[in-house]
């Protein structure tokens, strides 16, 4: 996925949204490889309304793949199944 440049500063304290419109939280840190510079994870302090049971939960902030964030603008927009971890099998006739 090829993505404008946005620097960190830009995204911390942004709201984190699902492309369903669900409200998932406010960022709080990215997790990033030292040595390749990939961003791995957001880590998200989850909306009291969120129900974090289908998340992958660290203490009390849930870690969205990097590969799930759809869009970066006024908001933080990502994937929800792919947030979630859930792929999509492939449909085999």
């Amino acid at each position: 996925m090829k993505m404008a440049n946005v620097f960190a500063k830009n995204l911390s304290s942004k709201q984190v949204m699902a492309t369903d419109g669900t409200e998932i939280g406010i960022l709080f840190n990215i997790v990033m490889d030292i040595k390749t510079g990939d961003l791995i994870d957001l880590i998200v302090k989850p909306d009291m309304s969120l129900d974090t049971s289908r998340y992958k939960v660290d203490e009390q902030y849930i870690l969205l793949p990097f590969e799930s964030v759809r869009a970066i603008k006024d908001y933080i927009v990502v994937d929800k199944n792919m947030a979630r971890g859930i792929v999509s099998e492939p449909f085999n006739l």
